[in-house]
């Protein structure tokens, strides 16, 4: 706990913050944010032009997508419709500041992402060149990692403690 105290005329301003879990909220409100930012400009990009995002993904002038099999509009369009869904749970658990929320999205997260992880892992497409196919396992590893730390970061309590409104010491005036 921190207390700061700041005299006043008649008396001591009284402010104390809660160190109550603290830099997990923090932590946790970031890893959150990073999931449901990414989930949602993903599934919204295939949802609304799967071709680009056969074409493009990630962007940047490399081609993940398309060099893994031919083009079908309705997997794209559901892999849109499956991160549109994971980013509005995780942003849930952000907006709502709930604990128990969080370690669900986590937990989609990493069931979602170790299959992903393992199945780039072991299927390289030839037209994929090494620092291409490294980033991508990095991509692929990074939701199930952010998921699982979102599962063991999230604080015990299912909200942020609140802190104490501060408040005024006031001194009997001398006469």
């Amino acid at each position: 706990m921190r207390i700061s105290l700041r005299g006043t005329g008649d008396g001591v301003h009284v402010r104390m913050r809660l160190e109550v879990n603290r830099r997990r909220w923090v932590a946790l409100w970031i890893m959150l944010g990073i999931l449901a930012a990414q989930a949602i400009i993903i599934g919204v990009w295939a949802i609304l032009g799967p071709m680009s995002f056969y074409d493009n993904f990630p962007g940047f002038g490399v081609h993940w997508v398309s060099v893994d099999g031919p083009y079908n509009h309705h997997l794209t369009g559901d892999v849109g419709a499956f991160f549109l869904a994971m980013g509005v749970m995780t942003a849930a658990a952000l907006w709502f500041r709930d604990s128990v929320i969080a370690r669900v999205a986590g937990l989609g997260w990493l069931v979602f992402g170790v299959p992903h992880f393992i199945y780039h892992l072991f299927h390289r497409p030839a037209e994929l060149g090494t620092t291409s196919y490294v980033c991508s396992l990095i991509g692929a590893l990074a939701l199930p990692a952010l998921g699982l730390a979102c599962m063991l970061v999230a604080p015990r309590e299912r909200f942020p403690v609140p802190e104490p409104a501060p408040f005024t010491l006031r001194f009997p005036r001398r006469r």
